[in-house]
């Protein structure tokens, strides 16, 4: 008679409890679970939808949430209110919030109530904010900014109190910041990232995305708009990369300005929406004012339209409001005016070429690669060398207006660009848009560097002609072997969805209130929302910061959220993404265990049973605990090989043998 296999002895002994127990114990009751996990496929939304039809307000539109808890709402200090709050930055407990009037500190050691430490007016658009150690990185673009920060603006053309480009501030005493010093550059700063690069313990490097026109060189010497065929040193087609000195950061300054988009022609373009079609032709019909630029005719916002009449009125040396003759003008030389505001686009060179910029770009110097969301293309760059970042990889698609910003998964083999049709100022959510525009495309990563669409995702609510609703800003949620993101949609307001299946991307979770307005289309909605240790936090661009929560459901459960928070970082900017580890605890033994339940990877009884053994391991210490999950983790080992998912299951034995070792 043959012995029993060591092996199959082991399993015996994890059994016996389980067999001996209740029939009714058999059944998925997961210990520490109070929701059984479920298949993505099986993700029921609320029936209807409680985000179509809610009221209207700045401070009281009406809200809907699903598996969200909001801990507060915080409207902005008063002297920035109106203004538009803009990106978010993190370092230790404090919440750094860009604002077209300057920027926010806020301190969320509570988050149910969080403090303003700082408002600190510096006006300038867009103020995206990022920080590294005890610096503050802000972005200037707009015209108005000022050397000294007034408040003032600038009614020159030229002018050497203009900023534009990067504002440094020095954030050791983060209560009372010091402006220590700027970069200047020809475009200005829209965007910038970041770069910590692990090759260079004495420098960081900053990466800025200009997308204003060209700044006269008679305000900075150097600066060249005309096409590169023409000018090899123009300011077209080229970012700028920063190097500051951590020692001496007021010696920071522009060392590179490469020209990644060598070599690319015009992307395709997809054109107007019926919806937006019949609303361009009834805005001619009213007589509102409609720009024939970058290719086609646009309707010009009323904001822009108020601004360039204010321009005409200073133009005369008048005052007060402008007249018939004002307005009579305007019409007259709307797309020179236009173009001499935002940068000229017409036949030629540029227009022919591909982009000439980037809105945003996502370092993750971990793995040496950035996604670069360049107008008409999605890049992938090499940034192993951070002074001469590399394009390896460009893509483009009918689909997409306007390529705005990109996310990594944590192991960088997918990549997900978002889509600002619009520009982030108009309805784009409208249930006759089509669901490919104004949404993500999600694309793997091969071995070589290459990028391989596999499909999109769209916010799936419908919002209304108030509303300007596009994909914006977002952050991975540091889940364990999911990629799951959190992410803003202006007045669509955020969206939890899951695409670790990159063909079928699922929303897990969502927050959205009415729009800002009940009797026309005002900026409003999320411009930026994030995971940062354990909590979600959203700017909205109206109202103020929101902080928010995960709830359990059986789409991400709670030891799933309780795994991701074990996950903590001393300082965040989504545009620099960190690689994500996480510590080995029951926690995340437990998430594994949920998850391979829920795709039915493992088999009822050994969940059960594992989960019953690691609640007596976790209620031992010593040499009785390393002896449980000693035996334990031998026997899922032995069970691996015919498990439905290998891969996760030797994670699983992994982490219960690093639990052991402890």
């Amino acid at each position: 008679m043959n012995k029993l296999k060591p092996w199959l002895f082991l399993t015996a002994l994890l059994f016996i409890s389980y067999a001996c127990a209740p029939s009714s114990s058999v059944k998925k009751s997961p210990s520490n679970q109070q929701i059984a996990p479920k298949p993505l496929s099986t993700v029921e939304h609320p029936a209807p939808d409680p985000r179509v039809g809610l009221e209207p307000g700045l401070f009281d539109a009406g809200e809907a949430i699903w598996n969200l808890e909001k801990l507060s709402h915080n409207a902005p200090p008063k002297e920035f209110i109106g203004k538009t709050n803009s990106d978010l930055a993190f370092k230790d407990h404090y919440v750094i919030q860009g604002n077209y009037h300057g920027f926010i500190i806020w301190d969320v050691s509570n988050p149910k109530n969080p403090e303003v430490v700082v408002d600190y007016p510096c006006p300038v658009s867009q103020s995206d904010v990022s920080v590294y150690g005890d610096l503050l990185f802000v972005s200037a673009e707009g015209f108005d900014g000022r050397m000294d920060c007034g408040t003032q603006g600038i009614d020159k053309k030229v002018s050497e109190e203009r900023v534009r480009g990067i504002r440094i501030f020095d954030i050791s005493d983060i209560e009372n910041p010091e402006y220590i010093h700027n970069v200047q550059t020809c475009r200005g700063s829209h965007t910038h990232s970041v770069l910590d690069s692990p090759n260079d313990d004495e420098n960081i490097y900053v990466y800025v995305s200009g997308s204003a026109p060209v700044r006269s060189s008679e305000e900075l010497p150097g600066c060249s708009s005309a096409p590169p065929s023409e000018d090899p040193n123009s300011a077209l087609f080229r970012i700028e990369v920063i190097k500051v000195p951590l020692d001496n950061p007021t010696e920071a300054a522009i060392i590179n300005s490469p020209r990644i988009f060598e070599d690319l022609k015009a992307a395709p373009d997809h054109g107007l929406s019926k919806a937006d079609k019949e609303k361009l032709e009834e805005a001619k019909e009213q007589g509102k004012y409609v720009a024939h630029v970058w290719g086609r005719d646009r309707i010009v916002p009323d904001p822009i339209v108020q601004s360039l009449l204010k321009q005409i009125v200073k133009e005369r040396e008048g005052s007060g409001q402008p007249t018939a003759a004002d307005s009579a003008r305007l019409r007259k030389n709307l797309d020179q005016m236009i173009d001499e505001r935002f940068g000229e686009r017409t036949e030629g060179e540029v227009n022919e070429r591909g982009p000439n910029q980037c809105h945003d770009i996502t370092l993750y110097p971990a793995i040496g690669l950035a996604g670069g969301a360049c107008e008409g293309y999605g890049f992938l760059l090499d940034i192993t060398d951070p002074t001469q970042p590399k394009r390896i990889d460009a893509v483009a698609d009918s689909n997409f207006a306007y390529w705005h910003s990109a996310t990594f998964n944590n192991p960088g083999t997918k990549v997900l660009f978002t889509d600002e049709w619009g520009g982030g100022g108009q309805p784009k959510c409208r249930e006759q848009d089509p669901m490919e525009w104004g949404a993500n495309a999600i694309f793997t990563i091969d071995e070589d560097n290459k990028m391989h669409f596999q499909s999109y995702y769209k916010l799936p609510a419908p919002q209304t002609e108030l509303e300007n609703c596009v994909a914006h800003n977002g952050s991975l949620i540091p889940v364990p072997d999911r990629d799951i993101m959190v992410q803003s949609w202006y007045q669509g307001g955020i969206s939890v969805f899951d695409w670790t299946d990159p063909e079928n991307p699922v929303e897990i979770a969502f927050h959205d209130r009415g729009p800002v307005d009940s009797t026309r289309m005002q900026m409003g909605g999320s411009w930026s929302v994030y995971w940062y240790n354990g909590r979600i936090y959203n700017s909205e661009i109206a109202r103020g910061l929101d902080i928010f929560e995960l709830k359990p459901s059986p789409y991400l459960t709670k030891n799933e959220i309780a795994a991701a928070k074990t996950v903590q970082l001393e300082q965040f900017n989504a545009q620099g993404k960190p690689m994500y580890e996480w510590p080995t605890t029951f926690t995340l033994a437990r998430a594994y265990l949920d998850q391979l339940e829920r795709g039915d990877g493992l088999g009822d009884q050994w969940i059960n049973t594992t989960r019953q053994k690691l609640s007596e391991a976790e209620n031992e210490s010593g040499d009785t605990r390393e002896e449980i999950l000693t035996t334990l983790a031998t026997a899922i080992e032995r069970r691996a090989g015919s498990a439905g998912d290998k891969e996760k299951v030797n994670k699983l034995v992994d982490t219960l043998r690093g639990l052991a070792n402890e």
